[in-house]
């Protein structure tokens, strides 16, 4: 019997400050995410203003007013659990 691999999805995201999310993804685990470094990219530039960057909504992923996203796989792979 073959088993599918779930597919991870973001089903929540709170601003903790400095640029962090707690993402909940849908296998329940919990992640505090810095996302200070991403801002370097020319994607994310225009969020380094926190009020772009609390912009932000939840759609299986975390994305922006501006059009930017991130995949949840980075979320997971660079969070802190807590």
């Amino acid at each position: 019997m073959e088993t599918q691999a779930t597919i991870l999805l973001v089903t929540s995201a709170e601003y903790v400050g400095n640029y962090t999310l707690l993402c909940t993804s849908n296998n329940g685990e919990k992640k505090k995410v810095d996302l200070l470094p991403l801002l370097n990219l020319p994607a994310y530039a225009e969020l380094k203003d926190e009020d772009e960057f609390l912009r932000y909504g939840v759609d299986d992923t975390v994305f922006w007013a501006s059009g930017a996203d991130i995949a949840p796989e980075y979320l997971f792979d660079n969070g802190v659990p807590c």
